[in-house]
C-alpha cells in the first residue's frame, strides 16, 4: 500500500490520532510531549503513530495535508494542527469538546498505536 494511502486509512479509521515523535508515554521532543499531554488531559482514547519508528510516514506525512511539522493531530479525519494550535484549543476548552465528541465512536479508553 502506498504510504499516503496508509496515512489516509489511519486518519479515517481513528477518530483521534496524533502523529508524533515518540509515544505518548515516551515522547521524543517537547512539541510532541505537550500535544500528547493536551490530548491525554481530555481523558479519552486516541491513536498515535511514532513517526521516528516509521521513516516512510516521517518523510511523507508533511505532504498529506501540506503541514510541514510534527506533531500533527487529526480529529474526525481533519487536521487540527500541531502543538501550538492544540495547546490553544486545550486552554480554551475547544479541544476537550472535540475529543469528547469524536471519542463517542470508540468503545474503550486506552491509548493505542495505529
Amino acid at each position: 500500500m502506498d504510504v499516503l494511502e496508509r496515512i489516509k486509512q489511519q486518519v479515517e479509521s481513528n477518530p483521534i490520532i496524533i502523529y508524533m515523535k515518540g509515544t505518548p508515554q515516551f515522547p521524543q521532543c517537547g512539541f510532541s510531549s505537550r500535544a500528547a499531554a493536551a490530548l491525554q488531559d481530555c481523558g479519552e482514547k486516541f491513536a498515535y503513530v511514532n513517526v521516528l519508528a516509521d521513516p516512510e510516514v516521517f518523510e511523507n506525512l508533511p505532504r498529506f495535508q501540506n503541514w510541514p511539522t510534527f506533531p500533527q493531530i487529526y480529529i474526525d479525519g481533519e487536521l487540527i494542527g500541531g502543538c501550538d494550535i492544540t495547546e490553544e484549543m486545550h486552554q480554551s476548552g475547544d479541544l476537550r469538546k472535540m475529543v469528547k465528541e469524536a471519542a463517542k465512536k470508540w468503545p474503550t479508553e486506552d491509548t493505542s498505536e495505529a
